[in-house]
């Protein structure tokens, strides 16, 4: 968690710090459609190892993007979802999504 006292001045280096890994950002598109529990996550994450995906679900926990709901089961059963907080992030996702196709079109398959 960024705490206020490493809080950067610059707004784009605190979204950077907040959600600037490549999982992260992987992790938050995939939250944006629906809950996921950790095994779904790490299966369709293809590369990312236990820890880092502990790591990262952790820390945006810390920082209040995503919400963790243990249920009580046999075995038990625990989810993820985005906050109010990491939803806001939906336009920046979208408009990344939006320039990456940019890109493609652009520099991979000029007309």
């Amino acid at each position: 968690m960024v705490s206020k006292d490493n809080m950067p001045e610059c707004p784009v280096a605190t979204t950077v710090n907040l959600i600037g890994s490549k999982w992260k950002l992987l992790i938050l598109r995939n939250l944006l459609s629906h809950s996921w529990r950790f095994n779904e996550l790490k299966n369709n994450l293809s590369g990312i190892s236990h820890k880092v995906l502990a790591e990262s679900l952790r820390s945006m926990e810390n920082d209040g993007l995503i919400i963790r709901r243990v249920y009580e089961t046999k075995p038990r059963k625990v989810e993820y979802s985005l906050t109010e907080l990491g939803f806001s992030l939906k336009p920046v996702l979208l408009e990344m999504e939006k320039w990456g196709n940019f890109y493609k079109t652009t520099i991979l398959y000029p007309p």
